[in-house]
């Protein structure tokens, strides 16, 4: 019987992509990428995700999930070996909470104004980067890096004891920005602690095997000791 491979449309830096990259490589689970040009509206990938946005994922019998957060829900529910979004309510309302406060709070405050600005604007062809969103966004990327190291002065993981969704989202849009080297981890031990924790799991080599043409990284972005 012939079985499909796992597909997954994507984008290089969207953290939503990069979160669902994680999860499948924490749960263990092969899959092949297809980069999406979102910004062409494609009529065959607005036929899997009529919001035109990324992730989506194919799963190998051919069920189509879209939206990060929906998708990594069925993959903790189908794929329990690893769980991702705690082990009781308790702990899976924490998860949810601060995987909202970064994949909503944190990408209209910062990402949205850095990636947006830099990367997305140039491929949609929306002009010249706004120089005020940008540095709106740095310094709302303050905030965050504190809110981090608030969390993990407190816990061992952002969501409690456990690895879970809450840093991965949160890795997802760091990597991202730190791609464009836009985090200035010197200033800020605490989360940097945390993210060299993260990105030294096997589960993140991938996202730091990403390479752009036209746009390298910074030389930081692969030191596991940076």
């Amino acid at each position: 019987m012939f079985v499909r491979m796992r597909v997954l449309y994507h984008l290089w830096l969207s953290p939503a992509s990069r979160t669902i990259r994680i999860v499948l490589a924490e749960k263990g689970l092969e899959f092949a990428m297809k980069v999406e040009p979102i910004w062409q509206r494609r009529p065959e990938f607005l036929a899997l995700n009529p919001a035109g946005e990324v992730p989506v994922l194919i799963e190998p019998d051919g069920t189509v999930l879209a939206d990060a957060a929906a998708i990594a829900e069925f993959l903790d529910e189908v794929y329990r070996d690893k769980l991702l979004l705690g082990i009781n309510p308790v702990d899976r309302a924490e998860v949810r909470r601060l995987v909202a406060w970064f994949d909503h709070e944190m990408n209209r405050e910062v990402t949205d104004n850095l990636i947006g600005e830099k990367m997305m604007k140039r491929f949609l062809g929306f002009g010249e980067p706004n120089s005020n969103a940008i540095r709106a966004g740095k310094a709302n990327l303050v905030h965050h890096l504190d809110y981090i190291g608030y969390l993990v002065d407190r816990r061992r993981w952002l969501a409690g004891e456990h690895f879970s969704l809450a840093d991965i989202a949160a890795a997802a849009h760091l990597s991202a920005l730190d791609y464009l080297g836009d985090v200035s981890w010197d200033d800020h031990e605490p989360a940097k602690e945390w993210y060299a924790r993260v990105r030294s799991r096997p589960s993140f080599r991938a996202i730091l095997a990403d390479h752009i043409p036209g746009a390298p990284p910074p030389k930081h972005y692969v030191d596991l000791d940076f």
